[in-house]
């Protein structure tokens, strides 16, 4: 199962550093049955950049508690097995939240997603702002997340 695992680029440097995903139970965001209805319409592709949306927004509230940390989104992509990943329950706050209950290690990340540096202006601004309505914190829009392979998280961290 794909999960969608928000970050920071703090976050990203303990990935690289311990090989592994963090200690369970996290919060991730994947395709669920909760998510993509019960009838299931919606276009997959349409479905994952929804659950990506959803770590990104994660992903500023964890900016939002870290002011120390670089202001670019992070989230990483993980294969994940299906026995690893359970449902978040009606509390989780959206549809496409899910609960990692096993320690995953750095070879199932299938790449990271971050802001472009010149996103990070608004993302200060919208990582300042906090979680609003609903939980939702108003995302960059008009920032949209870079993919790399997991090869370039050095190079992403300044460390090549």
């Amino acid at each position: 199962m794909r999960i969608y695992l928000p970050s920071t680029f703090p976050g990203l440097a303990e990935v690289l550093d311990s090989g592994g995903l963090g200690e369970p139970p996290l919060t991730a965001f994947a395709v669920t049955e909760r998510l993509a209805g019960p009838q299931g319409a919606q276009d997959d592709e349409e479905l994952e950049y929804e659950a990506l949306s959803c770590a990104a927004d994660a992903s500023l509230r964890l900016l939002s508690a870290d002011p120390a940390a670089p202001r670019r989104r992070a989230v990483l992509a993980v294969e994940a097995p299906d026995a690893a990943v359970g449902p978040a329950g009606d509390h989780a706050g959206h549809p496409a939240a899910v609960v990692v209950t096993a320690t995953l290690a750095l070879k199932r990340v299938a790449a990271v997603h971050v802001d472009a540096p010149d996103a990070e202006d608004a993302v200060a601004a919208a990582a300042a702002d906090g979680p609003a309505h609903g939980g939702e914190t108003g995302a960059p829009a008009e920032h949209e997340l870079l993919w790399y392979a997991t090869q370039e998280l050095p190079y992403l961290l300044g460390r090549s």
